[in-house]
């Protein structure tokens, strides 16, 4: 089987290209990634000589590119990440979310439907989404994969239009379809522009640790090691036309996590316990910011039995141990040089 993986760079596309790669060894996986600012190969380098492994530099929203990529490879199999995914930069540069996110996953169904040409026995389009297109939570209640959409930042907007193509794409063509929408994902590789490894950056660096309102928004926290087992599973087992909600069934509230972080940090570093909590501030708030997410996963767990496999205390201090033994990638990461890799490993091609 060859799979094209889109955003395979990124923080979950590493993992899922990494867990393909190892746990399916007959696999061609083709990584397909524009490399902007959130995609790092270095994330990778433990696979990058893998004779199964490719990696291609492209964009998603160049549509005759993906035409002529499709053609050349006969992808039996898309996992479709590559997304504009931050909350703050949809709020700044809205129309840069949509091209990506609506006119580049409408360009993937394309060159999908182009390439497969209505023979779709064994072939498989996967959407990986948001629980962010549910919009918020009030102090009680789950999203389930009925819950009607209700999206209220530009990111997250963008995310439900394209999740509607790709359904309208099955309706109307008959593509074999999946989608799954995850809460948020924590773990190694995280760009530092998200919340927990800028935190731990911001911490080992004594700067201050800004905290949206009074910290009171809450969040569903997915271990990205999870995500990718539940990838897998839903692309192998999931029911052509379904939606699958991926939750970690771990809720906190942003303030309760940012002191459990601490904790684990002045642990680690050997720091006097409250000595990095002390570094909080709290700022004004983010406009549009929802309440609550909470996922409602019984429907994986009941139909192809995925269940997270780690609490998030235990998750949190893995990830910590990570960034805290990878000084050198979070470096690299902060200051740019990790943009140096690319040529660094394929030159000018």
């Amino acid at each position: 089987m060859h799979i094209l993986i889109t955003g395979g760079a990124g923080f979950i596309g590493s993992h899922v290209v990494r867990h393909f790669l190892k746990s399916y060894p007959s696999y061609t996986i083709t990584n397909l990634d524009k490399l902007t600012y959130a995609g790092n190969l270095a994330n990778l380098r433990d696979v990058e000589s893998n004779p199964n492994y490719r990696f291609v530099r492209g964009d998603i929203t160049d549509g005759d590119f993906l035409l002529q990529l499709f053609q050349e490879n006969q992808f039996d199999g898309v996992i479709h990440l590559a997304a504009e995914s931050h909350v703050d930069r949809s709020i700044a540069n809205p129309t840069e979310f949509v091209v990506t996110n609506v006119l580049g996953t409408v360009n993937l169904l394309n060159a999908a439907r182009a390439s497969w040409q209505s023979d779709y026995e064994g072939k498989r389009f996967y959407h990986i989404s948001t629980d962010e297109v549910y919009g918020s939570l009030g102090s009680e209640g789950l999203f389930t994969e009925e819950t009607s959409y209700d999206p209220h930042s530009p990111y997250s907007a963008s995310k439900a239009s394209s999740d509607h193509f790709v359904r309208a794409y099955h309706d109307t063509f008959g593509i074999p379809v999946v989608i799954s929408n995850c809460s948020n994902n924590y773990g190694s590789f995280q760009f530092p522009e998200k919340l927990i490894p800028l935190f731990i950056n911001n911490i080992v660096n004594r700067k201050p640790l800004p905290v949206y309102g009074k910290g009171e928004n809450i969040r569903d926290w997915l271990w990205v090691v999870d995500h990718a087992q539940a990838i897998d599973v839903i692309f192998h087992q999931g029911k052509s036309g379904e939606t699958y909600n991926i939750g970690g069934h771990n809720e906190w509230s942003n303030i309760d996590l940012i002191r459990l972080l601490c904790r684990i940090m002045d642990g680690k570093l050997g720091r006097p316990s409250g000595e990095s909590e002390k570094l909080v501030t709290y700022v004004t708030d983010r406009a549009g910011h929802d309440l609550r997410y909470a996922i409602d996963s019984s429907k994986l767990q009941r139909e192809l039995g995925w269940v997270p496999s780690i609490s998030f205390e235990k998750g949190l201090e893995l990830t910590v141990e990570w960034y805290l033994s990878n000084a050198e990638w979070l470096d690299d990461v902060t200051s740019g040089g990790y943009q140096r890799y690319y040529e660094e490993m394929y030159g000018n091609r």
